[in-house]
């Protein structure tokens, strides 16, 4: 139009491009708001003519890659072209679930994704909202389609799953659970039965050889039945995160595990939560339901941001806790002088039970203290990063002086050093 002013057929080639135009949007616009000889024909309402469903699990695992599938339907007699927007929970904070496809007449699409949370609790899906445009694109119909619903993020049951199944394979090896020979003799009487070339001498049961005429030899086992319980601290020093979470969902995770692998090993599982006062209890059972139990308890934990009181752990222990035990406390001491003023009460806990302290190794401030420093302020920089990390292998070193276990570890490599640890100190009669 504005070539009109210079030579006057560019207005006329305009006035004509414009016809065309408003045809276009026209047709479109009947093509995309009318309803369809197909929708008559098959009964469906006239005002659907794209529907989507969202499919995914009820629960969502925490810290791993949960499936979301859109199954989307063209009820159009026409091919379209479908922009796909699904209403994720804000607190994801993704800009990326946006799909582009293209749907053939009766046909259905399914598009999926993966979600990642990092923190427990219920999470709201809202619509699932759909722009759909003909292969002109000119104009595009937006529908919204599903119903708004909640999804409950459980600790990580995924990784809980994987163990079950590599147990039932017997390849728990796969995940880095070691194979540990135990160290001496077991101790709860099996059975009898006939030697065999290679058993030990010691454990021929002569009485039972003079019966039989023959030689028979006692078999042992590993002791069942002992407690496990997992104690987490849900004070101030357990808010720190690595990769997103928590050290507190860390924990979690792998008291969710550590039981599980308990009670495959016929020992019983229970589960102490505490802050500032004594929170959760659950009485070590390996009946069935106990896993769930631990499971709705461990749903519900948040940190807090005071000090935990260790006085009253001990005190709620001792009460709660008659039989020796094995206590692995989930915790996070940086400094001897914040352990000192807790130090009394691991020890007395101590005495009348087996205690292992888990500690969590700062990755990012070890790799910190490994780069080589650019100048004289990263030099004092690496200096104070190497008092941190020499902070907290005193506070383990203090702890072994006085009889109680410790483990420092990465926290992604916690639930698997934690089973091993466990399965060595079986392995070594120290439960």
């Amino acid at each position: 139009m504005i070539g009109g002013y210079i030579w006057l057929p560019f207005y006329y080639a305009a006035i004509v491009l414009l016809c065309v135009l408003i045809c276009g949007v026209i047709s479109e616009s009947g093509k995309l708001w009318t309803v369809g000889r197909l929708l008559q024909r098959r009964g469906d309402k006239p005002n659907v003519k794209i529907t989507a469903t969202r499919n995914c699990a009820i629960r969502f695992s925490n810290g791993d890659n949960n499936d979301v599938s859109l199954n989307i339907e063209n009820l159009y007699p026409f091919d379209v072209n479908l922009e796909i927007i699904d209403e994720i929970p804000v607190v994801f904070q993704r800009r990326d679930i946006l799909f582009r496809t293209a749907v053939k007449t009766e046909s259905v699409v399914n598009v999926k994704y993966k979600l990642r949370p990092v923190t427990r609790g219920e999470y709201g899906f809202g619509h699932i909202l759909i722009y759909a445009s003909t292969k002109l694109g000119l104009l595009s119909r937006r529908f919204r389609c599903g119903e708004p619903v909640n999804i409950a993020v459980y600790p990580s049951f995924v990784m809980l799953h994987q163990y079950e199944f590599l147990a039932i394979h017997n390849n728990l090896t796969e995940l880095g659970i070691k194979k540990i020979r135990r160290i001496g003799h077991n101790t709860e009487f099996e059975s009898v039965r006939e030697y065999i070339k290679g058993d030990d001498y010691r454990t021929i049961n002569w009485k039972a050889t003079a019966r039989r005429h023959l030689p028979m030899v006692n078999v042992w086992q590993d002791e069942r039945s002992q407690q496990i319980y997992s104690i987490i601290d849900k004070g101030r020093i357990m808010q720190n995160s690595f990769n997103g979470m928590t050290l507190l969902d860390y924990a979690i995770n792998a008291s969710l595990v550590m039981s599980f692998v308990a009670i495959r090993k016929d020992d019983k599982a229970g589960l102490a939560t505490f802050a500032e006062n004594f929170e959760t209890f659950v009485p070590a059972s390996k009946q069935t339901g106990q896993m769930q139990q631990i499971l709705e308890s461990l749903y519900r934990q948040q940190t807090v941001f005071g000090e935990s009181d260790y006085s009253s752990l001990y005190v709620h222990l001792n009460k709660h806790i008659s039989k020796r035990s094995l206590l692995i406390v989930y915790t996070n001491f940086a400094t001897l002088t914040g352990i000192n003023r807790q130090i009394e009460y691991l020890r007395q806990l101590a005495h009348r039970h087996v205690v292992l302290t888990v500690f969590f190794e700062d990755v990012e401030m070890k790799r910190f203290a490994a780069r080589t420093p650019s100048s004289i302020e990263g030099y004092y920089e690496q200096i104070v990063a190497d008092k941190f990390i020499f902070d907290k292998r005193t506070v383990a070193f203090h702890l072994r002086r006085y009889g109680i276990y410790t483990m420092l570890t990465e926290p992604d490599k916690l639930s698997v050093n934690v089973i091993n640890k466990y399965l060595e100190m079986k392995a070594g009669g120290v439960i």
